[in-house]
């Protein structure tokens, strides 16, 4: 569940690479969150995971696309952001059919604006890597919850739990 949080985080005012499927067609654009909310009557939830086509990142995936009519009734965009390449998205979103639009964050500005790049032990063997978190923020672009290093599988339902009125 993502949780109100105290951290005093606000959106990025630097460019960031989306990609999105629109009408059967790749579209990549370079946007700047900050502007983006300012333009729109919606909030932002902003997801960060590990690497496109693991099992519990397309859990997550196929999970916020099934269920996104209704955050898009509860007044929110979902943005997907990981380190993979625009390349990687595409063949992310076409193999999965996935109707959210997602961040290729290959030099890893925002991953550290977030600060979701930690120490890793997998196996004994000590790693930097992507931890799964995510941000909520309102219509105004103030952060209202966040979670760092949740649980893929169920997420998009518990955080549809934490939003509804």
């Amino acid at each position: 569940m993502a949780k109100p949080t105290t951290e005093n985080l606000t959106l990025p005012d630097f460019p960031v690479t989306i990609v999105r499927k629109l009408a059967g067609n790749f579209i990549h654009d370079e946007i700047n969150l900050q502007e983006m909310i300012a333009n729109t009557d919606k909030g932002l939830i902003l997801y960060f995971y590990p690497k496109d086509s693991t099992p519990g990142c397309t859990t997550q995936a196929t999970e916020f696309t099934a269920h996104l009519h209704e955050f898009d009734d509860l007044g929110y965009d979902i943005i997907g952001v990981s380190r993979d390449s625009v390349e990687s998205h595409e063949k992310f979103i076409t193999k999965y059919d996935l109707n959210i639009a997602l961040i290729s964050d290959t030099d890893e500005k925002l991953c550290q604006y977030f600060d979701v790049i930690k120490e890793k032990n997998m196996y004994g063997k000590i790693s930097l890597g992507l931890v799964r978190s995510a941000f909520v923020f309102d219509k105004d672009g103030t952060l209202t919850h966040a979670q760092r290093n949740l649980r893929a599988k169920g997420y998009t339902e518990r955080l549809l739990e934490t939003l509804a009125p």
